[in-house]
């Protein structure tokens, strides 16, 4: 199976199942002398991890502790592969038993059997959402490298199930669990899940990035430009079926006179660039937003077919969330991050090339 490795100098492989033994990644190309810590890496799964009894959580208890198995010495890395390893502690590969044979709509098990003839039902294996749990751990190693050079990375929700953040006061985004930078908002969204997750149903939403200090220059035209590799990172996340940067979608209403940034020799008047001009990074802030789908496994009877092709209803019970907000909000900055490190050090090579 190809598409499993991310990245042209700074490269990421993950690997594993959702109820397989672990979960890991790997890193290549990530410099030597970085400060580097199991701690540092658990601070960022800490907050994609299942079972902390978010109220649009899965009930799945995983701890979610990394181990760092090479590539460091004396903690900093040396320069040689990064291999991370997250044990899957809560597996229960048994409770899908009964759906061996029954293809789950929405979820991609009827593409895996057709493509490869075979798929693992355990919860979707390789396609499941556990995997991103190894991707938050790369990010991790990222965001290291890109702190080295004063880049910021920060993700929140600005709408869940139809309810909309006016707000933007980041400081709060750590005060309410859907890391929602609108109070009231925040509330809002509550109640909406609380009411859905009594329905049966699910709900989807919005993740916004913003990311600060990013030098200009970073992107290479015309096929590797930074804002198609940042949307294919981000579209790379099971759950995410749009991305948008700047104005994006509303750029289509707006007339050029509205839509072009002014620039002055203090700096750009407006955004709606979105950090981006031409595929390459123009200094200003990189915003971007992710359109996450509704998690596809709820309780409510559906109309599937099996591996026969026979018509059949199912219904989704276990251990599920009600939304893939808020664990996918450190998901995407981990995506944006290992882009971002790929196209930093693509650009210091690129530098040194001229001289």
């Amino acid at each position: 199976m190809p598409g499993n490795i991310f990245g042209t100098l700074f490269r990421v492989v993950t690997w594993g199942e959702s109820h397989g033994p672990a979960i890991g990644a790997v890193i290549d190309g990530c410099p030597p002398g970085l400060p580097i810590s199991p701690e540092v890496i658990q601070e960022e799964l800490d907050r994609r991890r299942p079972g902390k009894g978010g109220v649009a959580e899965t009930s799945r208890r995983e701890p979610d502790r990394v181990e760092i198995l090479s590539g460091t010495f004396e903690g900093k890395t040396t320069g040689t592969p990064i291999s991370l390893i997250i044990w899957n502690k809560d597996p229960k590969p048994g409770a899908y038993d009964h759906l061996r044979d029954i293809f789950r709509p929405g979820h991609g098990d009827i593409t895996y059997l057709k493509k490869y003839g075979i798929r693992d039902h355990r919860g979707g294996g390789r396609s499941s959402g556990r995997e991103t749990a190894a991707r938050v751990a790369a990010g991790a190693v990222a965001k290291i490298l890109l702190k080295e050079h004063g880049i910021d990375v920060m993700a929140y929700t600005v709408a869940l199930g139809g309810i909309e953040a006016k707000e933007r006061d980041l400081s709060v985004c750590k005060e309410n669990p859907f890391f929602c930078p609108d109070r009231d908002a925040a509330e809002k969204m509550k109640e909406r899940v609380l009411q859905v997750k009594k329905d049966g149903d699910s709900l989807g939403g919005i993740v916004e990035v913003l990311c600060k200090g990013v030098p200009p220059g970073l992107g290479d035209p015309v096929f590797d430009k930074l804002d198609a590799d940042l949307a294919k990172a981000v579209m790379s996340i099971g759950a995410v079926k749009g991305v948008e940067i700047g104005a994006g979608f509303k750029a289509s209403t707006l007339l050029g006179s509205e839509n072009n940034d002014p620039i002055t020799p203090q700096g750009f008047l407006t955004n709606n660039a979105g950090g981006i001009l031409a595929g390459i990074s123009n200094g200003a802030e990189i915003i971007l937003r992710a359109a996450v789908k509704p998690i596809p496994s709820i309780a409510q009877e559906q109309k599937t077919i099996d591996v026969e092709g026979r018509s059949t209803t199912i219904k989704i019970g276990g251990r599920h969330d009600i939304s893939a907000i808020p664990r996918i909000v450190p998901v995407c900055e981990a995506m944006v991050r290992l882009v971002l490190a790929d196209h930093l050090l693509r650009q210091m090579v690129n530098a040194q090339a001229k001289r």
